[in-house]
Formats: structure tokens, sequence, C-alpha cells
């Protein structure tokens, strides 16, 4: 295969998984929504606690792994040692298969125990161990994928990857609709919720095999003499690669797992010592508002999701002019990428800071929107910091820079520890304590790497430049739909839909006029994305 072709492989592989990445969570989203307004607050809270416990699993056996495998595969491949190959993917599928049960074990026979110790939710663990075959599945796909990646062939993972998650949405709102509504069982919902997630793993994973076995005749006829490495070399090899990668993203679900294990027992300790309430009433009563919590969650996710294509993006352009020795060329693309990034995430995040409540209002009709529209508020303006993180990492991972964003999530992660066991804790904050812990976690992770970036990085860009430019227009943006809400409910007494809905169309409308008049963006910034020189007519950027 020629440089070319390569190249071309490459941009196509990343353009595919940016693709199945933007789907994912686009049904993400579909799915978040209509199981918010079916489960209870309390169901959602035992959902949604029990799924950190799955993350983490998840991260642990498959973070850094499939990554291992595809560079050790193409590697193998590019020398033509297909012996080596297949040796590779062997030693790799016994290790995946190996953490799948582990993880499968303590996820069953240990449900009980981690529900009561590690999330501080013995209710939730019905949940737990429907989770338990996903993860099951998960590794034992993340083998193949990993093997197909290496072979520059990244449409089975992306295809599976929307396969797992259009099942969950289907069969999982199908199965909490019916034991919610049918069944009469709403302490089920979440249970059922979770089936389908299960359900997703195991046909993606079918879906997968079947691609793998297809492909076998292929591999038969190739006749390789190459000698291949021990396989005690080659899963040394595999780990020395795959460790780094899953300690820093291990650090993250630590983190949110610790988190939900606070936040739960913080609620409980205040409802029990300064309520009055009885062990099991304080329970419930700490599942409600988390459960409200977490629904703010699903809208919180929306605005850094847009980041997954532009951080694809990042890297490889950031790294080919560094190839180069081009540093005032990665220094612009490196700010051009910051500025598209915040010009999504900032009208977004300030948008929900702005509507917090009447967007809760919007979406789940039944919640509190008293409790939830405070928390969205504040997350609203934590997804710009979130956003921004991504971005500072991407540009440091071009530079060479692995280790150190990882410091900086450890240290952000300890920060929010701190900071919800204070105010969580705090009779007056209480679950409003969460989101200000998630805000100041993400400020500093932010901090920390923008300094970072400054002092390591030759011709570093401008945050300053970057940042004011959409900043303006952001918050004229919220203040006009702020405005607008207010006037459409309170003089000209529209309901809440209506008069949300209407906030955020001249948001919108307001926002866009804004960005085109004060020349926010510039055709550089436009050719990071898809189309951009097409675009960049259609608005006559110069």
């Amino acid at each position: 295969m020629s440089n070319a072709e390569k190249k071309s492989t490459f941009f196509g592989g990343a353009a595919i998984l940016a693709a199945s990445a933007i789907l994912v969570k686009v049904i993400g989203a579909i799915y978040r929504i209509p199981l918010g307004n079916i489960l209870s607050d309390e169901v959602m809270a035992d959902y949604n606690s029990a799924y950190n416990i799955y993350n983490f699993f998840l991260t642990i056996s498959t973070a850094g792994l499939p990554v291992a495998l595809s560079k050790t595969i193409s590697e193998a491949n590019a020398l033509g040692r297909h012996n080596q190959v297949q040796r590779t993917f062997r030693v790799a599928f016994i290790t995946f298969l190996i953490l799948g049960l582990i993880s499968f074990f303590c996820m069953t026979v240990l449900a009980a125990p981690m529900a009561q110790i590690v999330i501080s939710n013995p209710k939730a663990v019905y949940c737990v161990m429907a989770l338990a075959p996903s993860v099951l599945c998960v590794c034992i796909m993340s083998a193949f994928r990993g093997y197909f990646q290496g072979h520059f062939n990244m449409m089975p993972t992306g295809i599976s990857q929307v396969i797992e998650a259009f099942f969950k949405l289907v069969v999982g709102l199908a199965l909490a609709l019916f034991l919610v509504n049918v069944i009469q069982k709403p302490e089920l919902g979440s249970v059922g919720a979770i089936i389908g997630v299960s359900c997703g793993s195991v046909v993606a994973l079918l879906y997968i095999l079947y691609l793998f076995f297809r492909d076998r005749k292929r591999r038969q006829r190739i006749h390789a003499t190459d000698r291949p490495d021990s396989s005690g070399r080659i899963l040394a090899n595999l780990l020395k690669l795959a460790i780094p990668i899953t300690l820093g993203s291990a650090a993250t679900s630590l983190v949110t797992l610790v988190d939900t294990k606070l936040v739960m027992s913080q609620l409980q300790t205040v409802y029990q010592t300064v309520d009055g309430l009885g062990k099991e009433a304080a329970l419930d009563a700490a599942r409600g508002l988390y459960g409200i919590y977490s629904k703010t969650m699903s809208i919180y996710n929306l605005p850094f999701s847009m980041m997954v294509p532009l951080t694809a993006c990042i890297i490889p352009a950031v790294s080919a002019s560094l190839a180069r020795r081009d540093h005032l060329g990665a220094q612009k693309v490196s700010e051009s990428a910051l500025r598209i990034g915040l010009l999504l995430a900032l009208p977004m995040g300030m948008g929900l800071f702005a509507l917090g409540g009447p967007i809760m209002g919007l979406l789940f009709p039944t919640i509190d929107v008293s409790v939830a529209g405070p928390l969205l508020s504040v997350l609203g303006l934590a997804s710009i910091f979130v956003a921004l993180q991504l971005l500072c990492n991407s540009i440091l991972q071009a530079n060479g820079m692995v280790n150190l964003p990882i410091l900086a999530v450890v240290i952000g992660g300890v920060v929010k520890v701190i900071v919800n066991f204070i105010l969580v804790g705090n009779p007056n904050i209480r679950i409003n304590g969460a989101p200000v812990g998630t805000l100041t976690c993400f400020i500093v992770i932010s901090a920390l790497e923008i300094f970072i970036i400054r002092r390591s990085i030759p011709a570093p860009p401008s945050f300053l430049r970057a940042f004011l430019k959409p900043f303006v227009p952001s918050a004229l943006m919220a203040a006009a739909a702020w405005a607008t809400y207010g006037l459409l409910t309170n003089f000209l007494h529209f309901g809440n839909s209506l008069a949300t809905i209407g906030g955020i169309g001249v948001g919108v409308v307001v926002y866009l006029a804004l960005v085109l008049a004060l020349r926010v963006l510039s055709r550089e910034d436009l050719a990071l994305m898809p189309k951009g020189d097409k675009i960049a007519k259609i608005l006559h950027i110069k």
C-alpha cells in the first residue's frame, strides 16, 4: 500500500469512527430523554449509579487493549508477519475473555456488596447484575474491533457501535415501558432498560463475529513463513502499550464512581441526621434527588459530545504540521480548532445556564423544576469547560504529551470529591453541591492543561483570542433567549413549552447573526470542518 493510500485509508477510517461516534451520541440522547420520562426519579438513580459501576469495569477491561492490539497488528501487517498477526490476536482474545469473565463474576456474584458499599444504593443490585452480560460481550467484541482496526478496517467497529446503541434504544425503552405500564412494576423499569444494553451488546457481538468468520477463507489462503514471537512476549508488549491508556481512562471512571458513592452517602447522612428520617426513607429520598441529577446529566452531556469529530481532526492536523516542523501552522490549526469548538460549546452551555429550568420542564414535564433547573444551569457552565478540556487534551496528544493530561484529570477529580463532600453534606445545599463540584473540577483541569500547553509547546495557541470571539455572541444569545422566555411567559402568558421553544429559536437567530456580523469565523477555521470551503463560500467568509 502506498503512502497516499495509507493516508487516505487512515483519514477515511477516522471519518467512519467520527460519524459512528456522533450517531451513537444522538441515539444516546434520544434514549435518555424518553427513558427519564418513563422511570421515576428514584428508579433513574438506580439505573445511573449501576451504570457507573459498569463503566468502571468496561474501562478497566477495554480502554487500552483494543488500541494496543490494533497498533501491534498494524505493525506486524506492515512487515508481512501474518503468523505474528494471528498469534497476537489469539493472545489478545484470551486476555479479553479472562477480563470479561472476571468483570462478569464481580457484577453478578459481588453485585449486592458493590451496590451497598461502592455506590451506597442497595436497590441498584439488580441493575448491576443485568449489566454483567454486556461487559462480557463488549470485552470479547473489543478483541475483534482491535483486530479489524489493525487491518485499517474501521467499518466493523463503527457499525457494531451503532448496532449496540440502536438495540439499547429499542429494546431498552420497550422493556422499560412494558414493566412500568403493563406489568405495573415501576421499580423494575431500570432493569428493563439495562437488559436493553445487554441485548445491544449481544447483537453487536454476533454481527462482528459474522464478519470475522466470513473473512476466514481469505486468511486461510495466506501462506506465511514468519516465526511469531512467544505468547508471553506478545502479552507483555500489549500490556506495555495498554496500561498507560487504561490508567488515564480509569482515572475518570474511578472519580465518577467515587463521586456517586459520595453524593449518595452524604445525602443519606443529611436526611438521617438533620431531617430525622429512617434508613429506608433516607435512601429513597437520596435516590429521588440523585435521580433528578441523573436526568439533568443526560442534557449536560450533549454540548461536549459535539467535540468528538473535532477532536478526531485536531490530532492528525496538528501532527502533520509538526512533522513538517511547521510550528506556526500547528498553532493556527490548534487555535482554529479551539475557536470552532468554543463556537459550538459556548452557546449551548450558556443556553443551558440561561434556560435550565424551562428546558428541564420541556423535556421532563413531571420533574421538579425547582430542583432540576438550578442543577442544569450550573452543569451548562460546566459543559463549556468539559469541551475546553477535551480540546486541550487533543492538542497535548498531538504534541506527544499523553501522561500530563492524566495528572490534570486526577487533580481535578480530587478537587471534585472534596467540593462534593463539603457541599452535598451541607443541609442547606445538598444535591445543589454536585454540579458545583463538577464545574470546579473541569475549571481546574482546563486551567492545568492550558498552563501545560503554554509552558510546553513552542508556539501555543492564544486561548484569549479563541475564547473572546465566541464569548460575546454567546453571552448576547443567552440574554436574548432569557429575555424572550420572560416576555412570552410573563406578558403574553405562553405556556412553558412554547415559551422555551420561542426563547431557543430567538437565541439561535441572534447567535448566527452575531457570528456573521462580528466575523468570528475565518476561512481557515472552516477548513477544519467537512465541506468547510463550500460553507465559507455560501456565507461569504474570507
